[in-house]
């Protein structure tokens, strides 16, 4: 059993580390891309079951975005983001429950070396989503309200109540980057600590229900963080009253 907070190495590019937590993303990354080309060359005026399937979840999401912003124009701005992180971690969250993953490796003079890991599992890649989700958030607020207004909500010195409420915005936003990137890296590390434990106790049957599980808990990290970033774009790009 190999259990490690932080990613382990594999080795370098160019000076830059490649852990397996990063294969892994790659792996998930390729995987969508695969996808979408395929989607792009056999789309036509008449879908068949792929692209049936595709229009209703991109519907479905869409709809659902509509019930949060309000706006269909905003809604489709920003279906793309909304979309590809919710495509991004329900895959690399899926794909780490296939068998393998943190189980096949190399044994090296440190101790056991797995090849693979979750990439959720890895505080990094987790925050780094977060960071682009936030980014994001304050990018479309500059084009939608403009960088007076924009601004106005962290500097604002009206008043000192004014200046001190725009202060716990700016920190907030520091928060939330914290608070988004620890709370899927802590679902998925739990989940991935369970499965190793019940696999080493009893690799045998009792672990089947427990992979159901993270297959629903999977998907709901990946709705939870792609409607969380929507919550943060819509606040963005709302008028500061």
């Amino acid at each position: 059993m190999h259990i490690s907070i932080a990613a382990e190495k594999l080795f370098n590019i160019f000076g830059f580390p490649v852990t397996n937590s990063l294969l892994m993303s790659w792996l998930a990354i390729i995987i969508l891309i695969s996808v979408a080309v395929y989607f792009k060359r056999t789309a036509s005026s008449v879908p068949g079951k792929f692209q049936s399937l595709l229009e209703m979840v991109f519907e479905a999401l869409l709809n659902l975005i509509d019930s949060i912003t309000q706006d269909r124009k905003k809604s489709e701005k920003f279906l793309p983001l909304v979309l590809t992180i919710f495509l991004f971690v329900i895959v690399a969250n899926w794909i780490s429950l296939v068998p393998g993953v943190g189980s096949i490796g190399l044994n090296t003079e440190d101790g056991f070396l797995p090849l693979f890991r979750p990439t959720n599992t890895d505080l990094n890649n987790t925050l780094a989503l977060a960071v682009i989700a936030v980014v994001s958030a304050h990018f479309f607020g500059l084009k939608a309200l403009g960088i007076k207004k924009h601004i106005g909500k962290f500097l604002n010195f009206k008043g000192p109540i004014d200046f001190f409420v725009g202060l716990l915005e700016a920190v907030g936003e520091v928060s939330r980057i914290l608070s988004f990137s620890f709370r899927l890296f802590g679902n998925m590390f739990a989940g991935e600590v369970l499965l190793l434990v019940l696999a080493g106790l009893v690799p045998f049957l009792v672990p089947i229900p427990f992979l159901g599980f993270e297959l629903f808990v999977g998907f709901i990290q990946a709705l939870v963080f792609a409607m969380l970033t929507l919550v943060f774009l819509t606040i963005a790009t709302a008028e500061h009253h």
